[in-house]
């Protein structure tokens, strides 16, 4: 094919800790609010990219399924956006591999636009700005600009494209925190992140106090983080998740992203607390409970849960690196 380039890249999904939740400027995908993330080994998206001139229009295959042309618009936007970037004419073929539930609360948005935007850049120039990369992935999903960075990530808001992208504040060597994930459902969400953000920005009379709290408890989670202070971060973490669905149970209409089995697990995580073990929950856009824990407790925590959700409901996930441009 005329003019081909290729380009290969994988990227882990990340678990917001500050959550991420509101749009101040919605093309640009701009937060309402800083953020910070943990990065996950478990979770990841391998994303292939063929680019031609003898090719006339982009397509998408996840998972070996085509993308219909109406789902492609954010995919289209971050491919145009990067071509006139790199001062290149053609159109691309994606392949993307989603090892991760779909849809479900586990960030596979974040990790799939995140290697889509590394196969692109690295189809197309050199894969060495990794802030530059981050910038391009928050094009298609804002948190997939912290899933080209490993271990824990801040994401700052900005105020323009330029000033809106993701740095490392420690490795995944450097943190002992690690999750248990509780997959109560593994379905496509019935109220979409997209949607439900803008709901809750445009509805709820607290939206504005979230804002607020959640700016203010970025500078606290950098120092616990720095310090691997585990409690502080686990304590700034959960509190982060209950404000955040607060906003969506103050939402006009209210929603919720929980389900029965949701509280079920959240309950189970205090109950570990006031035995001793010490672990802490947060809760993404979806009904499944990620539980923080230390290195010594994964065990304790995982059989606590195991009484009550079965072994395939239970996934391990420890610190997981940045984005890589090579298979192996």
């Amino acid at each position: 094919m005329k003019n081909e380039k290729k380009g290969f890249a994988r990227a882990h999904t990340n678990i917001a800790l500050i959550k991420y939740w509101g749009k101040a400027n919605n093309e640009l995908i701009l937060p309402a609010n800083d953020s910070i993330s943990l990065t996950l080994d478990k979770f990841y998206s391998d994303t292939y990219v063929t680019f031609s001139e003898d090719l006339t229009e982009n397509s998408f295959f996840l998972n070996q399924i085509p993308m219909p042309k109406k789902s492609m618009k954010r995919i289209n936007h971050l491919i145009d956006f990067t071509k006139r970037q790199y001062n290149y004419s053609g159109f691309a073929k994606i392949q993307s591999y989603n090892h991760v539930p779909t849809s479900a609360g586990l960030a596979s948005s974040a990790s799939g636009m995140a290697a889509l935007a590394g196969a692109v850049v690295s189809a197309l120039d050199s894969t060495g700005d990794l802030t530059n990369i981050s910038r391009i992935a928050r094009l298609g999903s804002g948190s997939a600009s912290r899933s080209i960075f490993g271990g824990v990530v801040h994401w700052h808001r900005g105020h323009d494209h330029e000033s809106s992208f993701a740095e490392q504040i420690v490795s995944e060597k450097e943190i002992d925190l690690n999750m248990i994930t509780v997959v109560v459902d593994r379905h496509q969400k019935k109220v979409k992140s997209t949607h439900g953000m803008a709901q809750t920005v445009a509805t709820s009379p607290f939206y504005s106090t979230w804002v607020d709290e959640a700016n203010r408890a970025i500078p606290e989670m950098i120092t616990a983080v720095q310090n691997n202070d585990f409690t502080k971060i686990g304590e700034l973490a959960e509190h982060s998740a209950a404000m955040m669905h607060a906003t969506t149970l103050s939402a006009n209409p209210a929603f919720t992203y929980f389900a029965p089995e949701t509280i079920k697990a959240v309950r189970l995580v205090h109950q570990m607390r006031s035995t001793g073990i010490e672990c802490y929950f947060t809760i993404d856009a979806g009904p499944n409970v990620k539980v923080l824990c230390r290195t010594q407790d994964i065990t304790r925590v995982h059989n606590f849960l195991a009484h009550e959700f079965n072994e395939q409901q239970l996934v391990v996930a420890r610190p997981g690196s940045g984005i890589k441009f090579t298979k192996n």
